[in-house]
């Protein structure tokens, strides 16, 4: 019998909460408090010195359901495809056009907030449509 109470993603980036940031809206997580006197966690973060800088930044589900999101400040960037990647259900139980164009228009939107559409995968006999992504690291994502 497992012992595995929950499961957390853990990202490796250059920029915590710029990176945390975008994945809330994505997944319409959120991130702690900001400290009071500051307007972001950027400015928290940029106020510090480097060597205390932010190194880890993570954000919930509101409702409990789904993983914690970790960043992971490293300090390599990203060189290759990622092994794992995250599947965005954007289009879950719908098929055709319907999916399509739910993919397509939460395209518009995460393109709008700096990810970058990589391709479109169109339906065939075997696989509904999906479109691959990347976020503001080059960290490659699916919508599905």
């Amino acid at each position: 019998m497992s012992t595995i109470k929950q499961l957390q993603v853990t990202i490796d980036c250059a920029e915590p909460t710029r990176l945390a940031a975008f994945w809330c809206e994505v997944l319409g997580y959120v991130v702690p408090p900001v400290p009071e006197g500051f307007a972001s966690w950027e400015e928290y973060d940029l106020s510090l010195p480097s060597q205390e800088r932010i190194v880890y930044f993570g954000c919930t589900d509101p409702s409990g359901a789904g993983p914690r999101v970790l960043f992971q400040r490293v300090p390599e960037s990203k060189k290759v495809k990622n092994r794992v990647h995250l599947d965005v259900r954007a289009g879950l139980g719908l098929v055709g056009d319907e999916r399509l164009s739910t993919l397509e228009a939460e395209c518009a939107r995460l393109v709008a907030l700096g990810g970058t559409h990589v391709r479109t995968m169109y339906a065939d006999e075997e696989n509904e449509s999906c479109i691959v992504m990347q976020d503001l690291e080059g960290n490659e994502f699916c919508l599905a």
